[in-house]
């Protein structure tokens, strides 16, 4: 049932098909997905509700249960949806206070991209609560952002604990290197990409085990890739350890070693 109060403003709503595929994946591999039948929520999915019908159909791959809930603030946005709704994807009108069908209490998963991206810094962390309130106690928002034809994504994994992991996938084949991803950063970290901060640390070391690691290009890209996710490891720097999943262009790194520092006190 769709909430009185829609908490929001509407964004650009621009997309793209098969745009979202990369954090799709990351979403498929989600312990929670195992559950009888999952809730997951596509908020903002923008002009078309394609990222909403891609989502879906990714899933059902994982569990054939899934229920898909694409939630947008503009009305005509949400009629386009509802013209392609069928049982386990319905369409409602809402913002960050995550509306749900009559009869579902919670989500499992809020999948939240390109939307906070058109917000202040200062809003993210409220938006990030009432998005986490929505969520069963095992659940997960995954909050962030890509281009617009999908190579480039990032994305930062909260629970109802915080932020726990941030991750990056980049499209192998084309990468230059991997800092291009400055300019994709979620919300919460694209302005703090400079001298001092953690972020830009971390960059800067994965641009520099790319450089390192330059004669493997060799035997091809993801070789290169894998021997940067092994370096970084060594290094110190507290990687996920998954070699299928590095072999996709992803990485991802407790979010501790990438979070904004503290503001000075006065």
């Amino acid at each position: 049932m769709a909430s009185a109060k829609r908490i929001g403003t509407v964004t650009r709503g621009t997309t793209n098909p098969n745009r979202l595929r990369r954090v799709d994946r990351f979403i498929a591999t989600l312990p929670v997905l195992k559950k009888a039948a999952p809730v997951v929520v596509d908020l903002g999915y923008g002009a078309s509700p394609i990222t909403a019908i891609e989502l879906r159909e990714r899933l059902l791959k994982v569990n054939p249960k899934v229920h898909v809930v694409g939630v947008e603030i503009e009305k005509d946005r949400v009629a386009k949806g509802l013209e392609v709704a069928e049982p386990g994807l319905d369409f409602l009108l809402g913002g960050f206070e995550t509306p749900l069908p009559t009869g579902i209490a919670k989500a499992d998963v809020i999948r939240a991209f390109n939307v906070l991206r058109q917000y202040d810094e200062r809003d993210v962390p409220a938006a990030w609560a009432l998005m986490v309130s929505r969520l069963n106690d095992d659940g997960v928002l995954v909050e962030g952002t890509c281009n617009e034809i999908g190579r480039i994504s990032s994305w930062i994994t909260v629970t109802k604990q915080g932020p726990k992991l941030f991750t990056i996938s980049l499209h192998l084949g084309s990468l230059e290197t991997p800092s291009v991803v400055a300019e994709r950063l979620p919300k919460a970290l694209i302005h703090h990409n400079v001298a001092g901060e953690k972020i830009h640390e971390y960059l800067k070391a994965l641009d520099q085990a790319w450089a390192n690691h330059a004669p493997l290009s060799t035997f091809g890209a993801a070789q290169r890739w894998l021997a940067v996710c092994e370096s970084m490891a060594a290094a110190g720097w507290p990687v996920v350890v998954n070699r299928k999943r590095w072999r996709l262009g992803e990485l991802t790194v407790d979010w501790r070693a990438v979070s904004p520092n503290e503001p000075k006190s006065s």
